[in-house]
């Protein structure tokens, strides 16, 4: 019965893992974290933390559970034997393997996702290059729910943008198919949609339900994005170490620099990541507590400082410009006032960027919601209303229950189908 399910979520992050179980109203019921001990590159500390935080779930909920799907770092590739077995460590996300560029440019056409160093291609092909074949290649969070179902067969299609899926023709690119390695790519499902059942042996290693259903997930940042239950008319900020925008679409949005689209739960996901953000502000205060400096701010008044908050140069979004220099100076003696200018230059930053998704095909929010370790900032929020001229709302809920709603929509999809054949069934002669 659909009101006895619950949902899990497993979020597998850049520093640890965290899980979610919500009910059928979508609420949290539980959640529970725990972090790495030898760090994102080590496939065996992803397994020893799911099983540690799945077995710490309460026994009444893990009973209920009907449904789970997994999200990881988008990029982080493991190479296996064709039985799920690693064969040695990740290449995490952040790893660009420039060696590979030469040969990544003779399988991808320039601004697709995977024609960069340092996109999951480039990483694909120095596995391939260490590892003796046969072997599979698969991201973080694929090999997860490979696992739990003892079936590696399978990739969740937006974890695999970077690797060469193209979304939009459903394919990988026509220069796969001769190379020797076409075999290690998975089989690509889409987001929210089922996987398979959870092996028996697993079930009992967890003491989960025999019938749970594996759901194919998301990346860790769509699973931020989902958490927050935006409506039609919301956008999405993120104000983490990047300032990232995010907008549910119908259509995916013509190509820009910076922009990707993304299909998370049957829509499309665009929007673009700025090389600004919260790091920009770590940096230039490092050890001093931000948000009793933000409350020597007045967020109504104008600082009077004309601030281009970069990390170092270049922007990628919402301009495209490599020699972009970042301006961080004059600093005024006041740290508090310094502090104001780099808050008001990152909220023009995301003013131009929701401006350039709109030029790119994007519907203009009315109002926007806010994740990430900027959200619970009252001084930034009031700041950033007064330069966008829409509505702000603050959502903490982890990503973990962001892809645990996938789970439960698609437990909720097939209650659905279930119920409508049944009501079919009764009307037959």
């Amino acid at each position: 019965m659909m009101h006895d399910s619950l949902a899990l979520g497993i979020d597998l992050g850049t520093s640890g893992v965290r899980i979610a179980v919500l009910n059928e109203q979508r609420e949290l019921v539980y959640t529970d974290s725990t972090s790495y001990e030898r760090g994102l590159a080590d496939p065996d500390d992803w397994l020893k933390s799911c099983i540690q935080l799945i077995k710490g779930i309460p026994k009444p909920f893990r009973c209920k559970l009907r449904g789970v799907a997994v999200d990881g770092t988008s990029g982080t590739l493991l190479a296996c034997d064709p039985e799920g077995t690693p064969l040695g460590k990740a290449l995490p996300y952040n790893v660009a393997c420039p060696e590979q560029l030469k040969q990544v440019r003779e399988l991808v056409e320039p601004g697709q996702p995977a024609s960069s160093a340092s996109g999951s291609l480039a990483r694909a092909l120095r596995l391939l290059h260490q590892h003796p074949q046969p072997l599979i290649l698969r991201h973080q969070a694929d090999w997860i729910a490979g696992w739990l179902m003892d079936d590696w067969r399978f990739g969740e299609e937006g974890n695999n943008l970077r690797l060469g899926w193209s979304l939009t023709d459903q394919r990988w690119p026509n220069a796969f198919e001769p190379a020797a390695w076409r075999e290690a790519l998975p089989e690509i499902r889409a987001s929210g949609s089922r996987l398979g059942i959870m092996d028996g042996a697993r079930s009992k290693q967890l003491g989960l339900p025999e019938d749970l259903l594996v759901i194919a997930g998301t990346t860790d940042a769509n699973a931020a994005v989902l958490t927050a239950d935006a409506a039609d008319d919301e956008g999405i900020t993120v104000l983490g170490s990047t300032l990232v925008l995010k907008r549910f679409t119908n259509i995916p949005l013509r190509t820009g620099a910076g922009t990707s689209s993304h299909r998370v739960g049957g829509r499309w996901l665009a929007g673009g990541a700025s090389n600004s953000g919260g790091a920009v502000l770590r940096e230039c205060f490092p050890g001093i507590d931000l948000e009793e400096l933000s409350r020597q701010i007045d967020p109504d008044q104008e600082s009077g400082l004309k601030l281009l908050p970069l990390s170092g140069k270049g922007e990628r979004f919402p301009v495209d410009d490599p020699d972009l220099e970042p301006i961080l100076t004059p600093r005024p003696v006041s740290d508090a006032l310094y502090l104001h200018g780099l808050l008001e230059g990152l909220s023009h930053i995301e003013r131009h960027g929701w401006t350039r998704l709109t030029e790119l095909g994007a519907p203009a929010p009315k109002r926007l919601v806010t994740l990430g370790g900027g959200a619970g900032n009252p001084q930034w929020r009031r700041l950033r209303q007064r330069l966008l001229g829409i509505p702000i709302r603050s959502c903490y809920s982890p990503p973990a229950a962001g892809v645990a709603r996938l789970a439960l929509t698609a437990l909720q999809h097939q209650h659905d189908q279930i119920s409508h054949s049944g009501r079919e069934s009764t009307e037959l002669p």
